[in-house]
């Protein structure tokens, strides 16, 4: 399933089961049968069919959503290997971590508040009838040293539009891979039907700034005042880039 596809169902069983895996990240068989309140023959119908539809996977009695964000890519930089991939449940603690490293040296509101959701919600991918988020990540030895996420509305009105963020952690600037990480957002983007993404940073966030406009964003609209950082108002610049 693409996660440009909204979710539809043929029950309200269906959707329950759906929903649930969805909130949580991952479930197990046992406690979704328990969660979806019907007998197991007709929940092993709903799930085979979530199955059949591509909205669910199941790996050794565990349920995720299945989403089809892309392959894995290897790169060998400055002699170290890193992998940039669709980001798993397992990210979740290096992924918060990682952002918040990159936000503690650059004000980054955005992404401080993504971090925020990620542990209020406590899950990495969602995808909902009303929006979908997704993340791609940068390993180096099995440790997130990198991230670009995309936020997806789907209503009408909205979905040609998508909210990206991009970061690479401190001791890892300067190696490309905040590029990698930022072109795989975006040509994920433009192949699901995307035809722009932007970015929002206070006019104090330079090295940000710079960085996009070097990758051919252009400056979009100014919010006045839109931040208030160390007790003074600091403007909000969007950036954005048509695909």
């Amino acid at each position: 399933m693409e996660t440009a596809e909204r979710p539809t169902f043929e029950s309200e069983t269906s959707r329950r089961i759906y929903e649930y895996v969805e909130r949580h990240g991952t479930a197990e068989r046992h406690v979704l049968l328990e969660q979806a309140g019907v007998s197991p023959d007709v929940f092993a119908d709903h799930l085979e069919g979530l199955k059949s539809r591509g909205y669910l996977e199941e790996d050794g009695g565990t349920l995720r959503v299945s989403l089809d964000v892309g392959a894995v890519e290897e790169y060998q930089i400055d002699g170290r290997s890193v992998t940039l991939r669709p980001a798993q449940h397992d990210d979740f603690d290096g992924l918060v971590r990682t952002i918040r490293d990159v936000t503690s040296e650059e004000t980054y509101v955005v992404a401080e508040s993504v971090a925020e959701e990620l542990l209020y919600e406590d899950t990495v991918n969602r995808h909902t009838t009303v929006e979908s988020r997704v993340f791609f990540v940068a390993t180096a030895d099995g440790e997130v040293i990198g991230w670009t996420h995309l936020d997806l509305p789907q209503l009408d009105a909205l979905r040609g539009t998508a909210q990206q963020t991009v970061g690479v952690a401190t001791e890892c600037q300067g190696m490309g891979i905040g590029s990698k990480l930022l072109e795989r957002g975006v040509s994920w983007a433009k192949a699901n039907g995307y035809r722009k993404v932007y970015n929002s940073l206070p006019t104090t966030n330079d090295r940000a700034i710079k960085f996009l406009t070097d990758h051919g964003w252009n400056t979009e609209a100014i919010r006045r005042g839109h931040y208030t950082i160390d007790d003074k108002t600091v403007d909000e610049v969007m950036l954005s880039k048509q695909i």
